[in-house]
C-alpha cells in the first residue's frame, strides 16, 4: 500500500503493521473520502454497530523536549466506534474531532480490510488518501526547505 507506513513496533506482525497502516489512513480521511472509499467497494452498509460512534475527551499529555517529566496538556476530543460484519469481522475507529459518520466509516472500513480476499480493494479505495496525504507532506517539506538558512563558519583574519 503507498501511503506512510507507521513505525514497526517490536514484535509486530507485518499483518500488525498494515492494518495499523489502514487505521491511521482511515483517521487522516475526511468523511467524503472515506464515503467515496466504501462506494469504490460497491458495498452495501451491512454494519452492525457494536459500539455505536460516541464522543468523548482524552487527556493529552506532553514533554518539555521530548524526554522530560510526562504533564497533562489538556483534553482533546475524540469520537470512536466498533462495528460488526455479517461475517463477524470487527472494526474499530477513533479520531480527533466530533464526526460521528467518519468514525463508523472507518470502522466499516477496518472490518472490511479484516477480510483477507477484501484487503487489496480496501487498500485501493484508499489510495486517493494516501496521495492527497503525501503530496500534503511534498509541499509542506517544499514550504519548509524554501526557509532553510545554511550557516557555516568564516575564519575572521586580522586586518
Amino acid at each position: 500500500m503507498s501511503g506512510p507506513i507507521p513505525t514497526p513496533r517490536a514484535g509486530d506482525a507485518p499483518e500488525v503493521a498494515a492494518r495499523r497502516a489502514v487505521m491511521a489512513l482511515c483517521g487522516q480521511a475526511s468523511a467524503g473520502e472515506l464515503r467515496d472509499a466504501l462506494a469504490r467497494l460497491a458495498c452495501p452498509d451491512e454494519a452492525e454497530d457494536l459500539r455505536p460512534p460516541e464522543t468523548g475527551l482524552v487527556m493529552t499529555r506532553g514533554r518539555i523536549g521530548g524526554d522530560g517529566r510526562p504533564f497533562n496538556l489538556g483534553e482533546a476530543t475524540v469520537t470512536r466506534a466498533a462495528v460488526r460484519l455479517p461475517g463477524g469481522e470487527t472494526g474499530f475507529a477513533y479520531h480527533l474531532g466530533r464526526d460521528r459518520a467518519k468514525a463508523r466509516l472507518a470502522a466499516t472500513l477496518d472490518a472490511l480490510w479484516q477480510r483477507r480476499a477484501e484487503r487489496a480493494a480496501v487498500e485501493a479505495a484508499l489510495a486517493p488518501v494516501a496521495a492527497r496525504r503525501e503530496a500534503e507532506r511534498a509541499a509542506r517539506d517544499r514550504r519548509t526547505a524554501a526557509t532553510r538558512v545554511n550557516f557555516f563558519t568564516l575564519a575572521r583574519g586580522e586586518d
